[in-house]
């Protein structure tokens, strides 16, 4: 008679729980939505991040430009003078 009183309880428990599952799966499902709410503000965090990360390189590429623009007429005519040095000295023997 025991075995039949187990098996009585676990169909009784199976069904109060399958009657009972969408209150059940309601606290998960709310979980998983809470998860990717804060998913999706970290993701906006991360993105605002390498944006300015990313405006800051632009910025500093711009700047770094700029000097190089303004610098030109001082490095050109020395890389002209390195440039004909270089072509008019001997270059030594190879030795192989």
């Amino acid at each position: 008679m025991k075995t039949f009183l187990k098996i009585l309880l676990f169909v009784v428990v199976g069904l109060v729980v399958i009657h009972l599952f969408p209150v059940l799966l309601l606290p998960t499902m709310l979980g998983v939505v809470a998860m990717l709410v804060i998913g999706a503000l970290m993701l906006g965090g991360v993105a605002a991040v390498a944006g300015v990360g990313l405006a800051l390189l632009a910025g500093l590429l711009a700047v770094a430009l700029v000097v190089v623009a303004a610098l030109a007429p001082i490095w050109l005519p020395v890389l002209v003078i390195v440039g004909l040095v270089s072509l008019c000295r001997r270059r030594p023997k190879a030795t192989v």
